[in-house]
């Protein structure tokens, strides 16, 4: 008997329903400038009218270890909007607004249902970051994942006019650190997070905490740019606060944060205690409590918080910049 392809473990035919099956769902991202549909060898996309001169911003990522979270509560929907999260408050870091994100989504056999979980939690993505789904890829490995696991990637490309990129040069002594609240660890730290609350007695607590989805900060950003004074944004990712708000000073300027002036969650202190885990450490792998942080001009803070505001973020004053050696310094005693 002649061996098919579906006897090595791709159903083909069930692909295929499941990409025409997400029709309906994906039109929810869609934006005037998409020229396209769902199925095509490539995606089309017209540039948005309105920009002088425009420049596109591209970003990837993924979703981490936070994935074997969703595997063990066997709940796929927020990890869509993680992944959609990472790449567009990466991209609007330049003020760029997002235009269209793309997927790939790689299991060993295709569970329509586990899928369509994923795929909406992206849209809902989509939704929130005003970006168009406009493609993307489903790709059965059999043998290469463990049954009912699966690997996520995401692309986003953004535009922003020449003139108003956010590329950190102007930022100078005296500006100030406005930081926004994170929703919980995002999806940074998950190796150590998981070691630490899912290998003891009460590890089904954890799981909601845990798969809470990352904060999309785009209309917030757009909104404090639109409102001027905006020198540099820092999405607090792997790294956590120092090791991504570094990356936006220039030579010459330190930036000192005060952890007193925002709210820990109880999570970073179950993973402190239960880990037995060094402060510094701490601050290494996880945002903390802030997923993303402003650089502003001081006669423009006023302005910018109540923009942020208005886009439904909470902002707060967490610190400055300074004269000296490049560098993130924190207030001790606190934290």
């Amino acid at each position: 008997m002649a061996t098919t392809y579906r006897d090595a473990g791709v159903d083909i035919e069930a692909g295929d329903a499941f990409v025409d099956s997400l029709g309906p769902i994906v039109r929810r991202t869609r934006r005037e400038e998409v020229l396209s549909g769902i199925g095509g060898f490539g995606g089309l996309f017209q540039v948005p009218s309105g920009y002088t001169d425009p420049v596109l911003v591209a970003g990837t990522d993924g979703v981490g270890t936070k994935l074997k979270v969703a595997f063990r509560a066997n709940r796929h929907h927020t990890v869509g909007i993680d992944l959609v999260a990472m790449c567009v408050n990466d991209i609007v870091c330049a003020g760029a607004e997002p235009l269209f994100f793309l997927d790939y989504f790689g299991t060993g056999r295709l569970d329509g249902g586990q899928g369509r979980q994923v795929v909406e939690g992206i849209v809902e993505g989509c939704v929130q970051a005003g970006c168009a789904l406009l493609g993307g890829e489903t790709a059965e490995l059999p043998g290469f994942y463990a049954k009912g696991e699966y690997d996520l990637a995401g692309f986003a490309v953004g535009v922003v006019e020449r003139d108003a990129i956010l590329d950190s040069s102007a930022v100078c002594p005296g500006d100030v650190l406005i930081g926004l609240a994170s929703s919980g660890l995002h999806s940074n730290g998950y190796s150590l997070a998981r070691k630490v609350l899912l290998e003891g007695p009460d590890a089904d607590r954890w799981l909601d905490p845990m798969l809470t989805p990352t904060r999309i900060y785009v209309s917030a950003v757009l909104a404090a740019v639109r409102a001027g004074g905006v020198r540099a944004a820092a999405h607090i990712t792997g790294g956590g606060i120092g090791g991504n708000l570094v990356r936006v000073l220039p030579e010459g300027v330190s930036a000192t944060v005060d952890p007193q002036c925002w709210e820990r969650l109880p999570i970073f202190d179950a993973i402190q205690t239960g880990g037995d885990v060094q402060e510094e450490e701490m601050r290494r792998a996880f945002n903390l409590g802030l997923g993303m942080i402003l650089i502003v001009e001081p006669d423009a803070v006023e302005g910018v918080m109540d923009a942020v505001r208005a886009a439904g973020e909470e902002p707060m004053r967490v610190g400055h910049v300074e004269s000296g050696e490049r560098a993130v310094r924190w207030i001790e005693g606190s934290g």
